[in-house]
């Protein structure tokens, strides 16, 4: 049983009764399966609601992650290198890394990435990555700069190797950067070498990635409204606010860049 976005919606901003949400799962045993798969429900009161409705941002458990692949379709391709990163109250509190066994990479990839076959036939098996994934992540919101690619990829690669898909809650750092900064462009590395996030990035390598993309969520989340009092109120601003205009380009800043 899956939920539809009016369902969702409705948990994120008032809850729905218990009796009423029961029925529309099919019972209280499903509920179990929902919390596995990373969706944290509350009862409280006789009303179902989820967790960030009634959590601050600060006390949020962010689990910001990144992906490189051999592909950009989960149906055929797969994870090479995952990282992630879990954030709360503003401080690093773990990290995970790895990367997945692999017999197929493009000379493409393996010059955008540095990952070569060579490494991946080394790697632990994608089934194994994936269930160590699941433990870590937890009912962390899942935060990624293009949340939708790495949040899509992540949960197919779930389901091939027979875990349930994930129903974290998600926040991307492209939708918070265009609502908070001023910039010509989104995309990770240029935001790193404008705002200088991490002077130690290794671009296109999943942790190194992963810690940016966490400096940059930082970032943006000391630039939200105040009135932004929990992480629904933050994903909705994500989503629903005004995007800044972006800076114009002066003629001579242009003839420099050609």
């Amino acid at each position: 049983m899956m939920l539809d976005p009016k369902h969702l919606h409705r948990l994120a901003r008032h809850g729905i009764p218990k009796e009423e949400f029961e029925a529309i799962i099919g019972g209280d045993l499903n509920i179990e399966l929902f919390k596995a798969q990373g969706l944290n429900l509350l009862l409280i009161d006789d009303t179902y609601r989820l967790q960030t409705a009634l959590t601050s941002v600060d006390d949020t458990l962010f689990c910001i992650v990144d992906i490189e692949t051999n592909g950009s379709k989960p149906s055929r391709d797969q994870i090479i290198e995952i990282g992630a990163v879990k954030l709360q109250n503003g401080r690093i509190i773990d990290t995970y890394e790895s990367l997945v066994y692999c017999t197929e990479i493009s000379e493409q990839i393996q010059e955008i990435t540095g990952i070569r076959v060579e490494h991946t036939l080394q790697a632990p098996a994608l089934g194994k990555v994936m269930r160590e994934f699941r433990l870590f992540l937890g009912d962390a919101v899942f935060v990624g700069h293009d949340a939708k690619f790495d949040y899509n990829f992540v949960s197919a690669m779930m389901e091939r190797v027979g875990l349930q898909k994930l129903l974290n809650r998600s926040l991307c750092t492209i939708d918070l950067a265009e609502r908070t900064i001023e910039s010509e462009r989104y995309g990770l590395a240029y935001l790193n070498e404008q705002l200088s996030l991490y002077k130690e990035a290794t671009h296109h390598r999943a942790l190194s990635d992963a810690i940016t993309t966490t400096k940059l969520l930082k970032r943006t989340l000391a630039l939200v409204p105040n009135s932004i009092q929990n992480t629904e109120e933050l994903i909705a601003f994500s989503k629903e606010a005004k995007r800044l205009k972006r800076p114009k380009i002066k003629k001579e800043d242009k003839k420099e860049k050609e």
